[in-house]
C-alpha cells in the first residue's frame, strides 16, 4: 500500500475538516504530511486505483476543501508515492519550486471552457458565407439531389469549411477571454472539442471573466460552451525550472491519469 497524494499546501495552511474523506472503498482518511514550509494532503492508496467516478469526485472534494482554506497545488488523479517518507523527501527536494508555484497561484482559480458547434447553426453560417458551397447545394437540389459525385463534392466542401470555422472560433474564444486571465492553457487537441481551454483567473476578476464568457456566448450562438470552475489550478501547476523539465509537479508523485475535470 502506497501513499496517495491529493495536493501540496503551505504548512501554515488552514487545517482541513476532520470528516473529509478520500478515495477508495471504504474511503481512506485524509491526513497531512508536513516538511519545512510545505505539506502534502495524502491518504493511504488503495491496492487498485482506477479512474472511477466515485474516486474522481472524492479527489475533487478533497482539493475543493483544501482550496477553501488557501492556495493548493492540485495533483492529478492517480498521483502516488511508495510511502510517506518518499512524499516528504520530494517536498524537501523541490521546496523552492513548490513555494514559487504556491506564490504564483495564490488567489487564483482555474476555469475550463470547452466549446463545440451547434451543427445546424454552423451549417447555416457556412451557407451564408460561402457562395460556392451555397451555389452547389442549390444546383444539387434543383437536380433532384445531384449525382453521387456532386453529393460527395458538396460534403467535402462543407467538411472543409466546418474545420476552418472550428479553428477560427477556437481562436476567437481565446482572444476574447485571454485579457481577463493571468494565463491560458490549451487542453489536448484530440479531446473531441473544437476548443478546450483553461484560464487562470484572479479571484477578484472572476465575475468579470464570467461576464465576458456570457457575452461571448450571446455573440456566437452557433457555439455551445461548457464552463467548469472555479477549480483548483490543475493546468498551471507545472514549473519551468530545469529540474521540473524532467518531470512535472504531479509526475514527482507518479501521476497516472488525467485531472478530474477532464
Amino acid at each position: 500500500m502506497g501513499t496517495y497524494v491529493y495536493g501540496i499546501i503551505r504548512a501554515s495552511h488552514s487545517p482541513l475538516r476532520q470528516d473529509v474523506q478520500g478515495i477508495g472503498d471504504p474511503p481512506r482518511p485524509v491526513r497531512v504530511l508536513s516538511e519545512g514550509e510545505l505539506a502534502a494532503i495524502v491518504s493511504d492508496a488503495p491496492e487498485e486505483l482506477r479512474p472511477k467516478r466515485r474516486d474522481l469526485l472524492a479527489h475533487q472534494r478533497v482539493l475543493d476543501e483544501a482550496g477553501a482554506g488557501g492556495v493548493v497545488l492540485p495533483m492529478r488523479f492517480g498521483s502516488a508515492s511508495p510511502d510517506d517518507d518518499t512524499v516528504t523527501t520530494v517536498l524537501a527536494e523541490r521546496a523552492e519550486d513548490f513555494l514559487e508555484r504556491l506564490r504564483a497561484l495564490d488567489g487564483t482559480a482555474e476555469y475550463n471552457i470547452k466549446a463545440n458547434h451547434d451543427e445546424e447553426a454552423v451549417i447555416r453560417l457556412i451557407m451564408a458565407d460561402h457562395d460556392d458551397i451555397r451555389s452547389l447545394a442549390e444546383a444539387n437540389r434543383e437536380a433532384g439531389g445531384g449525382t453521387q459525385e456532386q453529393k460527395i463534392q458538396l460534403g467535402e466542401m462543407i467538411a472543409a469549411a466546418v474545420q476552418a470555422r472550428e479553428a477560427t472560433d477556437a481562436g476567437l474564444l481565446q482572444q476574447a477571454l485571454e485579457p481577463m486571465a493571468e494565463a491560458v492553457s490549451a487542453g489536448p487537441q484530440s479531446s473531441g472539442w473544437l476548443a478546450n481551454l483553461s484560464f487562470l483567473v484572479d479571484s477578484g476578476a472572476a465575475e468579470r471573466f464570467l461576464t465576458a464568457v456570457e457575452e461571448f456566448r450571446q455573440a456566437n450562438p452557433h457555439l455551445e460552451l461548457r464552463v467548469n470552475g472555479p477549480l483548483p489550478p490543475y493546468s498551471f501547476v507545472e514549473t519551468s525550472s530545469p529540474q521540473q523539465a524532467e518531470g512535472g509537479t504531479a509526475e514527482a508523485f507518479g501521476a497516472a491519469a488525467a485531472k478530474p475535470n477532464g
